[in-house]
């Protein structure tokens, strides 16, 4: 009661602050013709203080010493200006006036936008209104740009790479993501909403529409609802930016992959109020296995309208629509006495004639923006998810020691519904020598997921000569025929006989204060979040409510670099993999994590590394059951895990040429204690989820070869070493270490980029895997073997 008090109390003081005087420069820049000009920097000589200017020319600078100091204005093409002024502490207007051309502010706010490998603040969905040198938090963003160059289409599609210590789990083809990051599943967003509708989902984005991703280490319940403690990484869509402009790319590579995608961006009305941006994307892939296939198309439009110069209003949708083979087809299983990878990279278990899976999933967003004025800004949001799949999974019913088994196929129906609201104030102002930043909000929702896994089909025959045999293949009609499962009754009657019945309700308030001393190079950070939760699975409900504080520390030892330190509680609602084991109850991820980093820019601010240290407690984990099957999926209750290790992050560029993305993780994950009755795990066991060692690189460096204008040659690494991704116990076999090598040339020209990139270049045979105790069985999934991609690209 005493920390809830003491909470409003911050809650009522921080707000009566809201009235006193502020200590800013501020001003606006036009052009020759009297124009607003965007995309501006201005900032104190001599220190890391600044910004850019809006869409209206404006700008505002806080946290100036008073005194006599050099204003900088700077943009490419355009003349640098450097202005002596004399700040006395409390307001000061400075205008400009740049010698330009439209065309020449249009080329600057291009060139502003661009985004290379570094960038310097987060998305306003993050909801932290500083740039990230100050942020107590390791936070790793993976720009445009990046995605661009390593030709990534989608979530699962080598994307981990750049984010230290992310691994997948297991590899759901295309369909899911499963990204883990210090030891756990972490939580995936979109757009600064918790899109996590099923232990298994969300449905992978599509890089077309996508901007750029951010990966958020460690807590993040303070800011973004249900965050898991492990961390979590936020999908920033497209969004119109008042610049008419267009993009059309074009892919091919192996295994039949044709792609083709449209960005357009530009005005609706002569006065750049509303404004535009649409995305889509087509697709046909198959994969280095036969019968394999995933196809997709997505159409993301998006409109915003300036109702005034305070008030913005943003309407977003988006549809992915995919037609692929049954999730599990891309797994292949051996006896237990042979191990892993005994048969060829490019074997298969499925069979021709299996029906497609199909699935629709819709997004809605509407937001509002309101700037009470230059020190308040108010957003408010809403979503709607509608996820729609009719589809099918495979996995063995028997393996036997001779290496034959039977294959089996079940029904997978599936539909998700999530609504989701949200409304935040951030505020900037000053009280005597102290800077407040403050974020206040409240976060609702509510989920549904409903699944029909409750019908299988054997398509082999128990019988010696009518099993499958994997050495003598057959992919002709089924033994035992195909499936033809009954979908007459409704879903959501067959997902609550089957067990595929769950939801959550919640609701959370938050409110931070981070008050910086000292001219702001001193910060600290006072938070806390009360979260109610009601979540069900099948007829049976629980309630939860908690308050978790947070409490960290930032410190500028240098204008370049910074030192953190953050404490913070978990108190997250989680989903199950089916029913839980030894009458176990649905509770909510509690626990707390304890991280210490620096962060450091190196070549003028082009090139930023954190370095951080961690320790993270959960308590009430559920992870996949010892009984677990794909017709009856059952997950059980951890007592507590901990997670703890180090990492290393480096992105930017080094001089004009190179441009680089290194780093360098080492996890460890056991478990620290057990939940009385579960006897199938034990302390000090290692919880599947990780590789203690991840090593990640990706350089781009152009060739300062006049002749050669233009190019340039790419190379990537990727090593996992001591795997611990598989759930292995006493005498199985351990994963072998992981190494892939990447590579490619591309040209960059005005209008048009080419890319042509080779994965897996020494093509080594890779795969993830572990072992099934149910059918006394090793399984892996391969990776492709050596492959190639073409990408051309031009923008108008």
């Amino acid at each position: 009661m005493k920390r809830l008090l003491s909470f409003n109390l911050i809650v009522v003081l921080s707000f009566c602050f809201m009235h006193l005087a502020h200590a800013q420069i501020k001003g606006t820049v036009r052009n020759q013709s009297n124009e607003p000009a965007a995309g501006i920097s201005l900032w104190i000589k001599g220190t890391r203080i600044g910004g850019k200017t809006n869409s209206a020319g404006g700008y505002e600078i806080q946290g100036v010493k008073a005194g006599e100091h050099t204003l900088i204005l700077s943009a490419v093409g355009i003349q640098k200006q450097e202005r002596l002024i004399h700040f006395d502490g409390n307001e000061l207007i400075e205008d400009f006036v740049v010698q330009a051309t439209n065309e020449q502010l249009q080329e600057v706010v291009i060139s502003s936008q661009k985004k290379q490998y570094k960038v310097d603040t987060t998305s306003t969905s993050l909801r932290l209104n500083e740039p990230l040198l100050e942020i107590p938090q390791n936070i790793q963003v993976v720009t445009n740009k990046v995605l661009a160059d390593q030709q990534i289409v989608s979530m699962s599609d080598g994307l981990i790479r750049n984010v230290s210590g992310a691994v997948r789990l297991e590899h759901w083809g295309d369909l899911y993501a499963n990204i883990n990051m210090r030891g756990s599943q972490i939580q995936a967003f979109r757009n600064g909403f918790n899109v996590v509708g099923s232990y298994w989902g969300p449905l992978t984005e599509d890089m077309s529409f996508v901007d750029h991703i951010e990966f958020v280490k460690g807590p993040a319940g303070f800011m973004l609802a249900n965050g898991d403690p492990s961390g979590l990484y936020n999908v920033v869509t497209k969004k119109p930016t008042g610049i008419t402009k267009g993009e059309a790319s074009f892919t091919v590579g192996s295994f039949d992959l044709l792609r083709g995608t449209l960005d357009l961006d530009g005005k609706l009305s002569k006065d750049g109020k509303l404004l535009y941006r649409l995305n889509v994307m087509g697709q046909n892939k198959a994969s280095h296995r036969p019968y394999e296939y995933n196809d997709r198309y997505s159409i993301a439009p998006v409109i915003s309208y300036q109702v005034d110069e305070q008030t913005k209003l943003t309407a977003e949708y988006t549809l992915q629509h995919v037609r692929m083979t049954e999730v599990g087809s891309y797994y292949v299983f051996g006896p237990e006495a042979g191990g892993y990878a005994t048969l060829p990279v490019d074997f298969t278990m499925t069979n021709p004639g299996i029906p497609p899976t199909n699935i629709d999933d819709h997004s809605l967003f509407l937001t509002l923006e309101h700037k009470f004025n230059d020190h308040w800004r108010l957003t408010a949001q809403g979503s709607y998810f509608f996820y729609d799949q009719v589809g099918y999974s495979s996995w063995p019913s028997k393996v036997n020691a001779d290496r034959t088994l039977i294959r089996n196929v079940g029904i997978w129906d599936a539909q998700g519904r999530m609504g989701l609201g949200q409304v935040f104030v951030n505020g900037d102002i000053q009280t005597g020598s102290v800077r407040h930043r403050i974020l206040a909000g409240i976060d609702m929702g509510k989920k549904t997921y409903i699944a029909d896994w409750g019908q299988s089909h054997d398509l082999d025959r128990d019988s010696a000569t009518l099993y499958f045999d994997p050495l003598n293949p057959s992919y002709g009609i089924p033994t035992n025929g195909l499936p033809n499962f009954d979908r007459s009754t409704d879903l959501e009657a067959r997902a609550l006989a089957a067990g595929g019945l769950q939801g959550q309700r919640y609701t959370g308030l938050y409110f931070q204060d981070e008050l910086g001393f000292f001219e702001n190079k001193l910060r600290l950070t006072l938070a806390g979040r009360y979260t109610y939760v009601r979540q069900y699975y099948g007829e049976s409900a629980d309630e939860a409510k908690r308050f978790t504080p947070r409490l960290g520390l930032s410190y500028s030892i240098h204008p370049s670099a910074s030192v953190y330190a953050v404490y913070d509680q978990a108190f997250v609602p989680q989903s199950a993999s089916g029913t839980i084991e030894n009458g176990g109850k649905l509770k909510p991820i509690t626990g707390n994590n304890t991280e210490f980093g620096i962060k450091n820019e190196w070549f003028d601010g082009n090139l930023s590394t954190t370095l951080s240290v961690y320790r993270i407690l959960k308590n009430n984990e559920l992870t996949t059951g010892p009984n677990s099957t794909p017709t009856n999926p059952t997950s059980i209750v951890l007592g507590q895990k901990k997670a703890q290790g180090f990492e290393f992050d480096a992105r930017g560029s080094i001089g004009a040429n190179l441009s680089v993305v290194a780093n360098y993780a080492y996890t460890d994950s056991k478990v620290n204690k057990v939940t009385p009755g579960v006897t199938s795990v034990t302390v000090g066991q290692v919880m599947p989820g990780f590789a203690k060692h991840v090593i990640n690189g990706w350089l781009n460096y152009k060739l300062p070869v006049k002749a050669l204008n233009g190019v340039g040659v790419s190379m990537g690494y990727t090593g996992l070493l001591n795997r611990a991704t598989d759930n292995w116990g006493e005498g199985q076999l351990r994963l072998p270490d992981y190494h892939k090598v990447d590579g490619g040339i591309f040209w960059e020209g005005r209008k048009m980029r080419i890319t042509a990139n080779a994965f897996n270049i020494f093509d080594k045979y890779l795969f993830s895997g572990s072992y099934y105790n149910w059918l006394s069985s090793y399984y892996w999934q391969t990776e492709a073997p050596r492959n190639y991609r073409l990408t051309v690209t031009y923008s108008f």
